[in-house]
């Protein structure tokens, strides 16, 4: 028994090491893809001023990076506390609820800010498929891209409910869709477009896909659990 349990930590421990690995590759990239524009915003930012900071996608992302170590802290707080529990699957389930949230929370405030003509000029739709994809743009559409995907990495790993492909897709469609129609309602000045919430859907299912090898784990966390042995019968 004791066997078992030491063979399958390794295992555990190097897809701990992967993900994190991942991540950090991940944050890096960006940081230095954006390094600069990200400075342009930092003294705002670093005064604590709203103006210049917190309404701008620079700001945003800036803050974002440098909340990540506070965002870490939170993960190892949750952890600890589930294995007080008993909880095998404490670390990848801390992982996945605060990578989801923090993750796409951000990048979705960036999708709300509102545009100059905010609350003047009436909402706009583009229904037509693909006629907006041509004039987002490589920016465009690797923002779009990023904004659910997060949420398609991490969501299949925290519920087991949501490991296949189709449904990652129904959650990040919807989402998509719901950003859209808000935008469209509180006439932020800005294009509700299908084209928007097909690539936001995209991206979720090809961070989803990233993930794919550990849905097997996320969805098998209630038979990791020790069971009490059976009662025999004198």
């Amino acid at each position: 028994m004791n066997d078992i349990a030491s063979g399958s930590a390794p295992p555990r421990r190097t897809r701990r090491i992967v993900l994190l690995s991942l991540a950090a590759l991940g944050v890096l990239g960006v940081a230095f893809a954006v390094r600069r524009p990200l400075l342009m915003s930092a003294p705002r930012c670093m005064a604590g001023h709203w103006h210049g900071c917190y309404d701008t996608e620079n700001g945003v992302l800036l803050m974002m990076l440098v909340g990540l170590p506070v965002a870490a802290l939170l993960v190892w707080a949750l952890t600890r506390l589930r294995s007080a529990g008993g909880d095998l699957s404490a670390w990848r389930m801390s992982l996945a609820e605060v990578g989801m949230v923090y993750g796409t929370v951000p990048l979705v405030w960036i999708t709300m800010m509102p545009g100059p003509g905010a609350g003047v000029v009436p909402g706009r739709v583009s229904l037509i498929p693909l006629r907006d994809l041509l004039t987002m743009g490589p920016i465009g559409i690797g923002g779009n891209l990023l904004i659910f995907a997060a949420l398609g990495f991490f969501a299949p790993l925290r519920f087991a409910a949501l490991a296949s492909v189709p449904r990652i897709l129904a959650l990040a469609a919807g989402c998509s869709a719901l950003v859209e129609l808000a935008q469209y309602a509180l006439r932020l000045d800005r294009v509700s477009s299908v084209d928007d919430v097909l690539v936001n859907a995209a991206g979720a299912v090809l961070a989803g896909l990233a993930s794919r090898r550990w849905w097997r784990s996320a969805a098998e966390t209630p038979s990791e659990r020790p069971r009490p042995a059976p009662a025999t019968a004198d």
